[in-house]
């Protein structure tokens, strides 16, 4: 499909739907269930979706462990307050970052966390406000970043985030992501069990989840973005499991935008088969787009214009879509990282 516009996702989206804390209890977001063929929804709560599910089917969730990637110090030379967002390790103590007021740090700036505990100097400058820093600290880099670091919400969340583990997944492991993947944020270990005991699978992947989440769409036309390369891992063991669901008839119903585009990444490299694979992947998802790996998806509610609203455009359609948020928004559900999910199926 050529000629995606930008414009033909955006949707009136008042800001007080855009949910700035978690609830009490992570399965008791509601769950708008959406018929991708049809474009019929129903209402549901989180907890209930095993009613959804059937013995065979495989959910794939991203492991992934949100860093505390946000550091707030000061310019060495001026004492001038700076924001940084870790974004990913280039090699050794460098790393890409995201820096604010970034047109003050050029290269060679130095930079101060935390009475020095932890201290930087900028060796490359990047476009949007990307900048290479090289850390400097003594011990252990990611016990001094647990210590000085913040979770780093998404700038649309103004409030404080009262407890770090609930910007967490319960399965979160592998330590590298500058955002959570917040399909993920629903489930509890006890519904995991649940449907594991009612023949489930749970696979999990991971995707580190970088720069792409925080860049807003800035051109007219879909097809002239380009996505931030993120890192992926898909284990020999789970591929074997996800394939052999494929080829058992059952459904494999990603987690999250994130899930999606790994299980996408490796489809399209291998023939539609899922095999074990690790790199850097840019895929970009928007309708026109011929899905090889993936049934269904659980997600979050997603911005106006956002890549992530096309991505899910391109699974349901997005007439279905469109008219799915549309009516979301009649309904109040909550939008966006600690908002409310949509199973489309």
């Amino acid at each position: 499909m050529k000629n995606v516009r930008v414009e033909d996702f955006d949707f009136n989206l008042p800001e007080e739907l855009i949910a700035q804390t978690p609830l009490a209890n992570r399965s008791d977001s509601r769950l708008m269930v959406l018929d991708k063929e049809t474009g019929a929804v129903s209402h549901e709560v989180f907890k209930n979706i095993a009613s959804y599910l059937q013995p065979g089917d495989c959910l794939v969730l991203n492991d992934t462990k949100v860093m505390p990637a946000r550091l707030y110090g000061i310019k060495a030379d001026t004492g001038a307050k700076v924001e940084v967002l870790l974004l990913k390790q280039e090699e050794g103590d460098k790393w890409e970052t995201l820096v604010k007021p970034a047109k003050r740090i050029k290269a060679g700036t130095e930079l101060a966390f935390g009475d020095g505990r932890l201290t930087a100097v900028c060796v490359e400058e990047r476009e949007h406000g990307g900048r290479i820093l090289e850390f400097s600290y003594e011990g252990i880099f990611y016990e001094v970043l647990d210590e000085l670091g913040e979770m780093p919400l998404p700038p649309y969340i103004k409030e404080q985030l009262e407890e770090r583990d609930r910007y967490q997944t319960v399965f979160a492991k592998e330590r590298g992501s500058a955002a959570a993947p917040t399909a993920g944020l629903h489930f509890t270990e006890e519904l995991l069990e649940e449907l594991r005991n009612m023949g489930v699978h749970t696979a999990f992947l991971t995707l580190h989840v970088g720069l792409g989440t925080f860049r807003p769409v800035s051109v007219d036309s879909v097809e002239e973005h380009e996505m931030h390369a993120e890192f992926y891992r898909l284990s020999e063991g789970t591929a074997r499991l996800i394939q052999q669901v494929k080829e058992e008839g059952g459904r494999i119903i990603s987690v999250g935008t994130t899930s999606t585009r790994t299980l996408e990444t490796i489809a399209r490299d291998h023939q539609g088969r899922i095999e074990a694979a690790s790199g850097w992947t840019d895929i970009f998802i928007y309708p026109g787009f011929k899905f090889q790996a993936i049934d269904g998806m659980i997600t979050n509610f997603h911005l106006p214009k956002s890549t992530l609203i096309m991505l899910v455009s391109a699974l349901a359609g997005k007439e279905h879509i469109m008219a799915a948020y549309k009516e979301a928004v009649e309904q109040k559900y909550r939008f966006f990282s600690f908002g409310d999910a949509m199973l489309i199926k």
